[in-house]
């Protein structure tokens, strides 16, 4: 059923709240009448911080994750091993691993995972910045933290392929994840576990 809305300013801006994700017309509507309600300096501040962050948020030139500076303050932490580089497929996985407190590595955010049918192709990635920290002989191990899912196996397997020939350690977290668990969602003592029990990836191909 259409909905009539009173005002077109009204309209613009659930409009523009039902594009966020997981947002419907019915729930953008009940935000948009809860800003209204709202001081308008609380909605100033409100909209300032979220154009403040799409505006001058950055990607860390190390490993992609976001951050306030060059550096995000993972990378530039003196107390983590720079040798060991985790690698995930977002940001939200980075939150993850963190929460868990069982990883002092760095990590390699690739952005996403390749997927044929989303046309999303390796080189749609950030494999090449892992592939020259391989060549400068700047790591020792890289662990895989993606999904368990086709998707996240087949960049796993990728990855392994550009790798095998260098001088490191290629290992994959356990599978105390369940087969096509997404990473974000899985609890922080299984995240933990299965970081710590990591095994060597040429095992999962056996």
């Amino acid at each position: 059923m259409y909905q009539q809305y009173p005002s077109i300013l009204l309209e613009n801006a659930v409009n523009e709240l039902s594009r966020l994700p997981g947002i419907g017309k019915k729930t953008a509507l009940r935000l948009a009448l809860f800003l209204l309600r709202q001081e308008v300096l609380d909605v100033a501040r409100f909209t300032e911080a979220i154009s403040t962050f799409r505006n001058e948020i950055r990607y860390c030139q190390c490993c992609f994750n976001i951050s306030d500076t060059d550096l995000c303050s993972i990378c530039a932490s003196e107390k983590r091993n720079r040798r060991i580089i985790c690698v995930v497929e977002t940001i939200r996985d980075v939150m993850a691993i963190e929460n868990t407190g069982q990883y002092q590595g760095i990590y390699h955010v690739l952005g996403g995972v390749i997927s044929p049918m989303d046309g999303v192709g390796p080189d749609d990635l950030n494999i090449n910045g892992l592939e020259k920290k391989a060549v400068e002989g700047a790591v020792d191990e890289i662990i895989f933290a993606l999904s368990a899912t086709m998707e996240g196996d087949t960049t796993n397997y990728y990855i392994f392929k550009k790798l095998s020939n260098f001088p490191l350690t290629i290992t994959t977290i356990s599978r105390g994840i369940a087969v096509g668990d997404e990473l974000q969602y899985t609890d922080e003592i299984t995240l933990g576990r299965s970081l710590l029990n990591r095994i060597p990836f040429e095992k999962t191909l056996k």
